[in-house]
């Protein structure tokens, strides 16, 4: 591949052709060039004392992200960080990850706050594209306080473990962990009671003169009211279908209904349903040419995509979606003045998630016992195997439906 070229950035870090190294590609298609791969790497344990058949960086990231193949979701951000790490090492650095020391992380950390060169690191329109589309990239922006240290606190378990299997003799990643004071959980990211009301005015107010319109507005609804009254992960609402929606004659002798979700870990867990949701529910699949109430096992996703194949959105198409809405929605606030303009700030700041923490937050404000709460967001999972529901589920079922409502009539225009 002949002699790679480098020059320096400002801070004095060198910065390696990538055109003579590797390019930028998922890692599952990476080719490392041999004087990259890590075989030689200055950290490097003895191979006999090795537990690992890898004898390179890349097998042995492989080696590691193979034991989290059975959860997508937690397979999916370990293999991001990795290959971010990855990439960054053999590309930018021009150093094998085996080299790395306490020094390159520290680069590393700050690379994460603003990645550079943006042309060859961020998505040029900071969406999401397929791992196979030559526009993908490991980055759809600079990444927020919380995922960079969600960033480094994987990359921490991936060192530790190629410590543990013997491949490396030590974490260079284990220096960066410095504790700091404990300070009070808190939950800051949820719209307080003046926002959400917002959100609901806008959906309420969006054009229904034409079909496309129309279509719009009820899936905008329709999102907002499934994320907020179930409290659901963002993946649960991607992989979820109608027919997990089940009823059952409560001791009142009226319908019960219930969603059966599966969530972290493929940990199933059913979340009360209202009347409420049902109305909205009935109403969004009335639209879509669907029956007034799902059948038990229809698979129908829970989110009808706007054409093509009747199958379940992606969590990045979810994502934008609900972004979309909340864009949206900081337009229409800033149109109407400089006094709105801190509202649609913070709006501009929310995602999907935020739904998750306002419900929950909605659940205590409105008196729902907290291990009420804890089992409907799935924060525990669930300790019986019954298919039953039990006089404890009846409880839960009456104090989420009465005391945690959504209530459109009360803003609609």
């Amino acid at each position: 591949m002949g002699t790679p070229t480098s020059r320096h950035t400002q801070n004095g870090a060198p910065i390696v052709s990538s055109a003579t190294i590797a390019t930028v590609q998922p890692v599952e298609s990476l080719v490392v060039p041999e004087h990259l791969n890590g075989r030689e790497g200055t950290n490097r344990a003895p191979a006999e004392g090795s537990q690992l058949s890898a004898r390179n960086d890349l097998d042995a990231v492989r080696a590691w992200l193979s034991n989290h193949g059975d959860t997508k979701t937690t397979f999916d951000s370990y293999r991001k960080e990795a290959e971010r790490l990855l990439l960054w090492s053999v590309v930018q650095l021009g150093k094998p990850l085996s080299s790395l020391t306490h020094e390159d992380l520290l680069m590393f950390k700050a690379f994460l706050v603003d990645p550079r060169p943006a042309s060859r690191w961020v998505s040029a329109s900071g969406g999401k594209y397929p791992r196979g589309d030559e526009r993908w990239r490991p980055f759809n922006g600079p990444l927020s306080p919380a995922s960079q240290r969600q960033a480094l606190v994987i990359l921490n378990a991936m060192f530790t473990w190629l410590v543990s299997a013997g491949y490396l003799r030590g974490n260079p990643m284990a220096l960066l962990r410095q504790r700091g004071k404990r300070t009070a959980p808190r939950v800051s990211r949820y719209l307080p009671v003046s926002l959400w009301d917002e959100v609901k005015r806008f959906v309420e107010q969006l054009p229904q003169d034409t079909d496309l319109q129309k279509a719009y507005y009820s899936r905008s609804r329709w999102l907002i009211t499934l994320f907020y009254l179930q409290g659901m992960r963002i993946s649960e609402v991607a992989g979820g279908q109608m027919g997990q929606f089940m009823r059952r004659l409560a001791p009142d002798g009226k319908d019960q209904w219930w969603l059966v979700t599966l969530g972290k870990g493929d940990k199933e867990r059913i979340v009360p349903v209202s009347p409420e949701l049902i109305i909205e529910l009935s109403r969004y699949r009335a639209v879509n040419g669907l029956s007034q109430l799902p059948r038990h096992g229809e698979e129908t996703p829970l989110v009808v995509p706007r054409g093509g194949k009747m199958r379940n959105l992606s969590r990045s198409a979810l994502h934008d979606a609900v972004k979309g809405i909340f864009e949206g929605t900081a337009k229409w606030l800033r149109s109407r003045g400089p006094d709105y303009h801190g509202s649609a700030a913070e709006l501009e700041r929310a995602s999907a998630h935020w739904l998750r923490h306002t419900a929950g937050s909605r659940m205590a404000d409105g008196g729902v016992d907290l291990r009420l709460i804890r089992d409907n967001l799935g924060h525990v999972s669930l300790n019986t195997t019954s298919i039953y529901l039990h006089a404890e589920d009846d409880e839960r079922h009456r104090q989420t439906v009465s005391r945690h409502q959504l209530d459109w009539k009360a803003t609609e225009m």
